[in-house]
């Protein structure tokens, strides 16, 4: 930096949004649905399920295993009460992003909805670990962390679900490993899309929306003369969760506080890769991602053309994924 020349500090964007207004459920949303699983219809009633397991739990309300008494098929159920209104809006953003994303394998499967007792409950299909835990148990067992080729796999996954989003104008903006969901097939799918908006001329304007720690440098210190951010910022969301995957932790360094944290995000050198452990591939297609220039990143289609993603995306990874599964 030249002499004389100050570089504008940070403004880190951390004000609360403006109380929302109640979102109306949906009309035709009753007590009961029915679906249709391999051509079998089912008819779901919240006195027809059976609780198996508790499977997350948190501000917006719960997730559950649950089971259809009269035909043992299991599905995952998120629960939130009408109540909490805000959390009533992200829940009623998923089911909407859920219904219009039906053509997409990369995307969990949802069933159908219900409103029971003041509550709201989206029935999705099991998955059998979020991205967070697998990548944990990954690198606390014998395998000693992720192989490249399998995170090549998993990569295309998360940026085909993301392309696909684009394409219905929607961007995800809590892009993260807790966010994706794997199964014993070698499958990844995108869930969560509470937070999710609504793309204006490939545009999103809300910055407060998803998990800071995730979001891009222009999302945490905007521009002031630009309106809004695309889709690129969700690309950088996408790296730091790789990089994570492939180094089994968070890519920055420990710090006292979230301001100090999201300091670093804006101002140091972007995360990248240990040297050496991994090709020059992954190494150039971490680098794009993460570019602090968000002009400078890659848009989904030139992603999915990456020599690290071409390589990789049809690997069948079921074997090892279940290895790390089982393992205890």
């Amino acid at each position: 930096m030249s002499a004389g020349k100050s570089r504008r500090p940070p403004k880190f964007n951390m004000t609360a949004e403006a109380p929302p207004q109640p979102p109306s459920t949906p009309e035709n949303l009753d007590k009961k649905t029915t679906i249709q699983i391999g051509g079998q219809t089912i008819d779901i009633e919240a006195d027809n399920l059976e609780t198996m397991v508790e499977l997350g739990r948190g501000a917006y309300g719960i997730v559950e295993r649950v089971k259809h008494k009269t035909t043992g098929f299991e599905m995952a159920v998120k629960r939130i009460s009408a109540n909490i209104v805000q959390e009533q809006k992200r829940l009623l953003m998923d089911m909407n992003v859920l219904v219009n994303s039906s053509g997409c394998p990369n995307i969990v499967k949802f069933y159908g909805a219900i409103f029971w007792e003041g509550d709201l409950w989206l029935f999705m299909e099991i998955m059998d670990s979020s991205l967070d835990k697998f990548y944990r148990k990954a690198h606390s067992s014998a395998e000693n962390g992720i192989p490249e080729d399998i995170l090549g796999t998993i990569g295309s996954c998360i940026v085909k679900a993301l392309k696909y989003l684009h394409e219905i104008k929607i961007i995800h903006r809590d892009v993260k490993p807790s966010n994706a969901l794997i199964n014993r097939n070698g499958v990844v799918k995108l869930c969560d899309f509470g937070i999710s908006g609504h793309l204006v001329n490939s545009i999103a304007q809300t910055f407060d929306a998803g998990c800071k720690p995730y979001m891009a440098p222009e999302r945490i210190n905007p521009d002031p003369n630009r309106k809004g951010y695309d889709i690129r910022s969700d690309v950088w969301s996408l790296g730091i969760s790789m990089l994570e995957l492939a180094i089994g932790k968070f890519p920055f360094p420990d710090s006292k506080n979230l301001f100090e944290q999201l300091k670093r995000i804006c101002q140091d050198d972007p995360p990248t890769l240990p040297a050496g452990q991994f090709s020059k591939d992954f190494e150039d297609f971490m680098d794009k991602c993460l570019q602090r220039d968000y002009q400078k990143r890659p848009n989904y289609a030139g992603l999915l053309t990456h020599p690290f993603i071409t390589q990789n995306e049809t690997n069948d990874i079921s074997v090892f994924v279940t290895k790390i599964l089982d393992s205890t």
